[in-house]
């Protein structure tokens, strides 16, 4: 019986980007077959961070180069410095936004949507700027890559792969395109919000798949204000998985903000460190050791 299996790659920003390149060089160093399987997962599926990790990785690269991409100090990034926008914090609107009763999970991201079209942000042309210089390929690979975002006008999830007539540095802005840090990307006349808003993990966009690796750099103790945390949707996955949070060291490598560029390096050794422990058990559970 053929086994389809999916490696899910979650939000966390530019530390989650690291700290999950860090993970898979990890696994790397202590079985080089269990990395590659996973590298070579037949459906990747990036949420955010993750979607910067998933197409790194159906690039071609290596692990060793896109480890040491990650402890290079130079960097096409920018701090986005997070502002106002009608005189108020983005953190007090999205509180609003998520706080208020009576309205469904759908309204709820549509006001989201909204604050990250008033935003005060750079603009788009140099947003994109920076994904394309993340992103080593800039076509579609010839594989199951999907990459979520958010439609901010309908509050609805939206997937893109090679079939769906976005540009792949377009697809995976959007799916980073934090609101009220980013600006909105524009795709086909509509507008798109980071794919982390409503789910860290997008955990049915595998659904075809019975088998699923996911790493996600956070707690798996984190809450979710809309549903199920990324552990409690993962659990509720139909097939088996194997799910690799944060440790507590990785925690505290990447700080209280997942965009500080100074914890790049940091978070991606931390990951470095809990691939290498993850490895025997990852090698395991794909029947590999």
């Amino acid at each position: 019986m053929t086994t389809k299996r999916a490696l899910v790659l979650a939000g966390g920003g530019v530390v989650g980007i690291a700290w999950e390149t860090g993970v898979l060089r990890g696994i790397s160093d202590e079985s080089p077959a269990t990395a590659q399987a996973l590298v070579d997962s037949a459906v990747l599926v990036g949420t955010s961070a993750g979607s910067t990790v998933a197409a790194q990785l159906s690039s071609g690269m290596s692990l060793d180069d896109l480890f040491a991409r990650q402890l290079d100090q130079s960097t096409a990034e920018r701090d986005p410095g997070v502002g106002t926008t009608k005189g108020h914090s983005i953190a007090e609107l999205f509180l609003a936004a998520v706080t208020t009763p009576g309205i469904s999970v759908a309204e709820k991201l549509i006001r989201i949507g909204a604050i990250a079209l008033d935003a005060d942000t750079v603009g788009e042309p140099v947003r994109r700027d920076v994904i394309a210089h993340r992103l080593p390929v800039h076509e579609w690979p010839d594989r199951e890559l999907r990459i979520t975002a958010m439609d901010i006008a309908s509050g609805k999830l939206v997937v893109f792969d090679s079939a769906s007539g976005a540009g792949l540095v377009d697809a995976v802005a959007a799916s980073c395109a934090v609101p009220g840090v980013w600006p909105p990307v524009t795709i086909s006349g509509r507008r798109y919000m980071d794919g982390g808003v409503g789910s860290g993990v997008n955990m049915a966009v595998a659904d075809e798949c019975d088998t699923a690796v996911v790493l996600v750099p956070g707690d798996a103790s984190a809450p979710s204000p809309f549903g199920m945390s990324a552990a409690a949707e993962i659990a509720a996955f139909h097939g088996n998985t194997f799910a690799v949070f944060a440790d507590p060291a990785a925690l505290e490598a990447f700080g209280p903000n997942p965009l500080d560029l100074r914890r790049r390096a940091p978070s991606a050794v931390a990951g470095r460190q809990q691939g290498r422990r993850e490895a025997p058990a990852l090698a395991e559970f794909l029947g590999l050791s």
